[in-house]
């Protein structure tokens, strides 16, 4: 299984970011997905965001990005997205995508993660 994390950047606080994971090497449709993060003071663990289940119809989030983050998916295109609103200087950190045991646990090897960095 692989895995292409993009859409990453600088934001000031308040703003909006969808980033992209596109992956390959697997029936991406047939399994659940997730999104994680490894922030600043974290010591490198990474900390659940949001999952979403393999078609599309059931979602899970972290309390802290509840009601401003939305995880989507187009099977068709192989590609997991999270839109981020309202984010806040918290939110920065390197994210990554990864298959999950249902909805918190990753289970594959990790991919290069994609930066996103809010600033006030």
């Amino acid at each position: 299984v692989q895995v292409m994390e993009s859409g990453g950047g600088s934001v000031q606080a308040g703003g909006s970011l969808t980033i992209s994971c596109v992956v390959s090497g697997i029936n991406f449709g047939g399994w659940n997905y997730g999104w994680f993060r490894q922030t600043p003071g974290s010591d490198h663990e990474f900390v659940f965001v949001a999952s979403i289940l393999y078609d599309g119809k059931g979602s899970v989030y972290a309390d802290s990005v509840k009601g401003r983050f939305t995880i989507s998916r187009d099977n068709a295109k192989d590609t997991l997205y999270l839109q981020m609103n309202g984010l806040t200087r918290e939110d920065t950190g390197v994210y990554y995508c990864n298959r999950v045991n249902w909805p918190r646990s990753a289970r594959d090897s990790w991919g290069q993660g994609t930066q996103v960095t809010v600033s006030s």
